[in-house]
């Protein structure tokens, strides 16, 4: 945002040259100045190729304000190396709202010169070296991307190409990548059901990728009342708009390798077919985007996984009991990460509202957590968790999960068996 090609150009031309270098005086030593130019400059275009750009996996520079980043981004191959700030962003706004454009520029001018102007040259080229295959983009792929793209050729010698339209066109593409992808014609969803703790997510994860969109590892929560993990506790990092780009990425590079030309019958059969676990409509904080979740509504193609009660609660103990319980050590510590996972458990089971399963209910499931979590601490004993585990699936999930079952029209049950034999006939199918 502080120049524009034209004035880059202009100065060029012209005396105006030594004017920029000196904003910057401070910015390089002789030494480090050679050592900038000795860089090998790339001579690669810019690129306007969503679609080849998304499915290349490689490295972008976002050079906008930590607060766009954070509302979306193209992650994961992103980082945030800002042009300005979020005050900066703000001061130069509210400049270019009373002023106009050259103002807005004249003062961008001033805000980023000297050692400010020098380390954020020196991000950037660092990146540009390290990943000489990325590209830079701004909102637009205006002035912000731009600027950085000019002082970085002038400055550096490096020639870094951007993304022709920035985020939003990425952003849009994305969205309408979904709506394609998601078009009949092209996949054919199957819904992965069964009651919880039956290990639909390990039917996923069997599948992988290439044949299935885990949602829940998306948004970084395990779907039930106790999903959300003890990471994202911690770090809260994504947002609903980085769910959505994710989703529609995974979808996008899902069938491109499907697409792949074959002359093998099985494969071309599968190359439609995108497998999804049951989902309400919200995963933890986030949202599914609209056209999915009205097709996995609309989908009456299930694949359900069976498990006996005694088999669901050993694999709910090790979800969240022990595989949580390792990871609330491994982030907080032998002494604090115990305490946060039983508060995490305690409050997860206080915000279950639900008249099957009652306030008296709640209260004696909850003693039962209470005095679970007192006993494993002092003896290493579990036994308890399995009472009140058990209890919840059959009070609470189990009449859920079969009247949301009732709900769909006229369902086409594919194939029906336990974890492993769903893993094996999906992988076939």
């Amino acid at each position: 945002m502080i120049t524009t090609h034209k004035t880059i150009n202009a100065a060029m031309r012209g005396n105006t040259l030594l004017m920029l270098y000196a904003s910057s005086a401070s910015t390089f030593t002789t030494a480090a100045f050679s050592a900038a130019f000795s860089a090998v400059a790339t001579n690669r275009p810019d690129t306007s190729n969503i679609r080849e750009l998304l499915l290349s996996d490689v490295p972008l520079l976002d050079v906008r304000a930590p607060v766009e980043y954070e509302a979306g981004s193209i992650i994961p191959a992103t980082i945030n190396i800002p042009i300005l700030n979020n005050e900066e962003r703000h001061e130069i706004g509210i400049c270019y709202k009373e002023h106009g454009q050259e103002a807005a520029i004249v003062l961008g001018n001033q805000l980023v010169t000297g050692t400010l102007k020098a380390d954020r040259m020196k991000q950037w080229a660092e990146f540009a070296r390290s990943n000489p295959d990325g590209y830079l983009y701004c909102f637009r792929g205006g002035l912000r991307s731009r600027t950085v793209q000019e002082w970085l050729e002038l400055e550096t010698g490096i020639r870094y190409p951007l993304i022709e339209g920035g985020y939003k066109k990425m952003r849009q593409f994305l969205m309408d990548e979904l709506e394609r992808s998601l078009d009949p014609e092209r996949s054919d969803l199957i819904i992965i059901a069964g009651k919880t703790g039956v290990g639909k997510t390990r039917v996923i994860d069997h599948l992988g990728p290439q044949r299935s969109i885990d949602l829940e590892g998306l948004a970084h929560h395990r779907g039930s009342s106790f999903g959300d993990t003890p990471e994202d506790i911690r770090q809260q990092s994504i947002s609903q708009i980085d769910f959505e780009n994710s989703i529609s990425m995974s979808l996008l590079k899902l069938l491109a390798a499907a697409d792949s030309p074959t002359d093998d019958d099985m494969r071309q059969r599968e190359r439609t077919r995108v497998y999804v676990e049951d989902e309400g409509s919200r995963i933890g904080r986030f949202t599914l985007p609209h056209t999915l979740w009205t097709g996995m509504k609309q989908c009456n193609k299930l694949v359900i996984v069976d498990e006996d009660l005694e088999d669901r609660v050993t694999m709910i103990l090790e979800d969240y009991i022990f595989d949580y319980g390792r990871r609330f050590v491994a982030l907080y510590g032998e002494e604090l990460g115990p305490v946060l996972h039983r508060e995490k458990m305690l409050g997860d089971l206080a915000r279950i509202r639900n008249k099957k399963l009652g306030s008296e209910n709640l209260a004696r499931l909850t003693g039962i957590m209470g005095s679970a979590f007192d006993e494993q601490e002092s003896s290493g004993d579990t036994a308890l968790h399995r009472v009140w585990i058990s209890d919840l699936l059959s009070q609470y999930y189990d009449p859920m999960y079969e009247y949301q079952l009732s709900q769909r029209v006229d369902p086409e049950v594919l194939f029906r068996g336990k974890c492993n034999e769903v893993s094996q006939w999906a992988a076939n199918n």
